[in-house]
């Protein structure tokens, strides 16, 4: 039985749109798109036109779709591709003026990769969620969704927080997609398992909170990832007694198989597939893996103004004035020996070892390619080139590999997340314990305003535009962004705008018997600005059900 390789890739930006544009605007989205979004569609349109199976488990957050089906995104990337291709037509000029002659080779190949990418674009008619659904609707692809703004459930102090980033996040799905999701991307893969809850001194403990798990059953989810170090500090076994092959209790738990997650709630079992540390750490890594290598071209040095890339990586080591010119022929033969490198890698997976397990699962952000790793789209394309001609290891979707192998071992896994240190520290530190301290008590004056605001058929659009703004708060985005410090005080800014704009909403929630009409006028003009998810009662409603779960 040959091996399946799960490629999984994750796609999402927080909301950026009507928040300016550089450099934490819509430039932001189109950038994302220019780099990662638009060079995936041609591979994939190249793929399908040679009949090259690439079955990739794609994952479209509910805030990004939202943002990428949005007019205004047209409008702005329509405005991105004149602002580049007119930064190009002016930097021979400006290059020669400066003595950076030895540059010059580089332009005209920008101007004709912008150039192809605004073919595709058009091709497109500019709807990428319409030609994501293609592709899946073919059974090329297979799209999976996320919780709505990309919170970080853990941390979330109330249940209903959740239920609704859940749930706002599979209604979304189906209303782009036109199915509903069986997978979900836990973001951050962050999960935490029924206990005491008491993150800060400062947060309110809570005896017992029911587990992740829990919320993605009654969403309706059937499946979603963890890092491998959740699963090894969890515990396993077989679902029928006894003990799983190549399965040890308190021993190495295989990131070759899929488990299933406790027992079955309500007759839902929900299941877990694991990353693979291996194969991954190839792959996203600078130092030591591909994005490393010389050839490729330079994320971090930019040429301003127009904000151009010209140069290599040369070496990782190298201070930015020493990067030599990028050479794109030199970058696509890397790429291309890149494919064939982790193509062998996964061949060379040792079959003794596996004892009978069915796949390496690959998970990565979709931004890494294209975006941080310029030619990792062109790596993904001649990997499936790579794969389609052997036959030891076979690429297949998430659901493909649960459909052929379904999981016969039980798992309880441990607390985490993908982030640094394995942990919640990267979104739960000193610089960002602030964010929590005031997130928790808007959560929880807004759920307790939410039955008698139910009520209210005036106040529903107000309790709309309170959800949209409580959901945009918890982004996980805002937390990342202070702890790295690469853009604090834009993240901090937008966090605490959405904070103060439900603060203005809640008092009329919170008493019904105040004057509404300036709320319900506040609702409609933040609506404008802050606007995704529409239809938001039934999701309220669904979320504040005390009996969920």
């Amino acid at each position: 039985m040959s091996l399946g390789f799960v490629l999984t890739l994750h796609s999402h930006l927080p909301w950026v749109l009507h928040h300016g544009r550089w450099p934490h605007g819509s430039d932001w989205l189109c950038e994302a798109a220019l780099d990662t979004y638009l060079p995936l569609v041609g591979a994939l349109r190249r793929l399908e036109a040679t009949g090259t199976a690439a079955p990739i488990t794609l994952g479209v957050t509910p805030i990004l779709a939202a943002q990428l089906a949005h007019p205004s995104f047209r409008e702005e990337l329509e405005a991105y591709f004149t602002h580049r291709l007119q930064t190009l037509h002016e930097a021979p000029a400006s290059l020669r003026e400066t003595g950076d002659q030895a540059l010059l080779p580089v332009v005209p190949w920008w101007q004709q990769h912008i150039q192809e990418l605004k073919r595709i674009w058009q091709a497109i008619d500019g709807d990428l969620i319409a030609e994501f659904r293609r592709h899946a609707q073919a059974g090329r692809l297979e799209l999976i969704s996320s919780a709505a703004t990309h919170g970080f459930l853990p941390l979330l102090a109330r249940d209903e927080s959740i239920r609704l980033q859940l749930l706002v996040g599979r209604a979304e799905h189906l209303r782009h997609f036109g199915e509903l999701p069986h997978g979900c991307w836990v973001p951050e893969c962050a999960y935490r398992p029924a206990g005491p809850w008491h993150p800060l001194p400062s947060a309110p403990a809570v005896p017992m909170r029911r587990g992740i798990e829990d919320h993605l059953r009654y969403a309706g989810f059937r499946w979603f990832f963890v890092d491998a170090h959740l699963a090894e500090a969890g515990e396993a076994s077989d679902l029928y007694g006894g003990m799983s092959t190549g399965v040890r209790r308190g021993g190495p738990r295989s990131p070759y198989r899929a488990y299933q997650l406790g027992t079955p709630a309500r007759g839902r079992p929900l299941h877990v597939l694991v990353r693979d540390p291996r194969s991954t750490t190839q792959v996203w890594s600078r130092y030591g893996g591909y994005p490393g290598d010389g050839r490729y071209l330079e994320f971090h040095k930019i040429r301003y103004p127009g904000g151009l890339k010209l140069w290599s990586v040369t070496d990782i080591t190298a201070d930015l004035s020493e990067k030599q010119p990028y050479v794109p022929e030199a970058a696509r033969v890397a790429a291309s020996a890149h494919a064939q490198h982790f193509a062998s890698l996964l061949d060379s997976v040792d079959a003794a070892a596996l004892r009978g397990d069915s796949a390496i699962v690959a998970p990565f952000d979709t931004e890494l390619f294209g975006h941080w790793w310029f030619e990792g789209v062109d790596f993904i394309e001649d990997l499936f080139g790579e794969l389609a001609h052997g036959n030891a290891v076979r690429p297949m979707t998430a659901a493909t590999m649960l459909r052929e192998t379904p999981p016969d071992t039980t798992i309880r896994l441990g607390a985490g997340s993908w982030g640094a240190d394995g942990d919640f520290s990267m979104w739960l530190n000193p610089e960002t314990a602030w964010t929590w301290e005031r997130l928790w008590p808007l959560e929880h004056r807004f759920w307790e305003a939410v039955p008698t605001a139910l009520e209210q058929p005036l106040l529903l659009p107000v309790l709309e535009q309170a959800a949209r703004e409580l959901l945009l708060a918890q982004s996980s985005d805002w937390q990342f962004i202070i702890s790295t410090g690469a853009a604090g005080d834009y993240a901090t800014k937008r966090f605490n705008e959405h904070c103060e704009a439900l603060e203005r909403l809640l008092p009329v929630l919170e008493d019904p018997n105040l004057e509404s009409s300036g709320a319900r006028a506040l609702a409609a003009s933040l609506e404008r600005i802050d606007g995704p998810f529409p239809d938001l009662v039934g999701a309220i409603a669904a979320a504040s059900d005390v009996t969920a779960a």
